[in-house]
């Protein structure tokens, strides 16, 4: 097919990869504008721009695409449909309505469940065991396009954001390229999504990110592991100004003698090379791996080294992180 391309991250960049691979045609690539990235905020393009001039792909970076003029660009490239992966833009009606075959997205979850801006992350935090790719036919809604392919992907009960993008990113570009074979060969059929089971995946705020000790320690172990390594947890010592970030951690049953409501939930009940156990609102939180600001990412041993905690003391949710 005679495909235009549009997405922005790592993610998009895996099914651009797979696409030029099977040997669709790629009149143009849309991507977001650069931006400024590191410290000395130099413009930096989108992994899809470098890998689409890596192959000398033409690349259009517009602002928006409710303007006539991307619209007209979009148009003039005369292709058969438009992948979308991550892109990051709203897609109109007249840029749905230009390709014959409309425009196709790779989305990482099991529509219904999880439409919106973060699928990955929040299907972990909910503690979800199953996730998957769906390729769908957008329509003007969020994500509620008819389903064209979908297989479904487990979540491991170690998995981690940036592991599950990275196996969510495989599979998607291998399903848009099954997906466009058979619909090629006209033995796909859009099938409506199920109104039931319908959730949204709201992108993730920076409060967000914040450790609340008061809520259950299954719930905040698996927002660590689903905002890992970005944006990450934060969290703060009592007696400490700056926050502090956390990346692995485990709930736990609270040690003899703590499993009382008295136990102010943030407290430390127990502390040691091994184990740095944190009472929640129900349970216990153990922390793994931490992170000083400005620092590296420490297994417990070598962060305690640098920043000794005792038993008794407190941690509290962070102010304006």
């Amino acid at each position: 097919m005679k495909l235009i391309f549009a997405g922005t991250p790592v993610f998009a960049q895996r099914a651009l990869a797979a696409l030029i691979d099977a040997g669709h045609e790629i009149v143009l690539v849309l991507t977001r504008p650069d931006k400024p990235a590191g410290r000395g905020q130099q413009l930096l393009a989108s992994p899809v721009k470098q890998l689409a001039l890596a192959h000398g792909l033409p690349v259009f970076q517009p602002r928006t695409l409710r303007e006539a003029q991307p619209q007209q660009r979009i148009a003039q490239a005369g292709a058969d449909a438009m992948i979308v992966a991550a892109y990051g833009l709203i897609l109109p009606a007249p840029v749905l309505q230009c390709p014959p075959r409309g425009c196709i997205n790779i989305h990482a979850s099991l529509l219904p469940r999880w439409r919106g801006a973060a699928p990955i992350q929040r299907a972990i935090e909910a503690g979800d065991t199953q996730t998957g790719i769906t390729i769908m036919q957008m329509d003007e809604g969020l994500d509620t396009g008819p389903v064209l392919l979908a297989r479904a992907l487990p979540i491991g009960p170690e998995e981690t954001g940036g592991s599950l993008h990275d196996r969510l990113a495989q599979l998607g570009a291998e399903l848009i390229v099954e997906a466009l074979r058979r619909l090629e060969a006209g033995e796909l059929v859009a099938t409506p999504q199920p109104s039931a089971g319908a959730t949204y995946a709201a992108k993730i705020e920076r409060p967000q990110a914040r450790i609340d000790w008061r809520e259950p320690a299954q719930r905040l172990a698996d927002r660590v592991r689903a905002f890992d390594p970005a944006p990450g947890t934060t969290l703060a010592l009592a007696r400490l100004g700056e926050p502090l970030k956390l990346f692995r951690a485990r709930a736990v049953e609270r040690p003899a003698g703590h499993d009382t409501p008295a136990t102010r939930p943030g407290t430390v009940l127990s502390a040691g090379p091994d184990a740095l156990i944190v009472a929640c609102g129900t349970g216990a939180l153990s922390l793994l791996e931490l992170q000083k600001s400005g620092g590296k990412r420490l297994a417990l041993r070598e962060f305690l080294r640098g920043l000794p905690i005792a038993a008794g003391e407190r941690f509290v949710v962070p102010d304006g992180c």
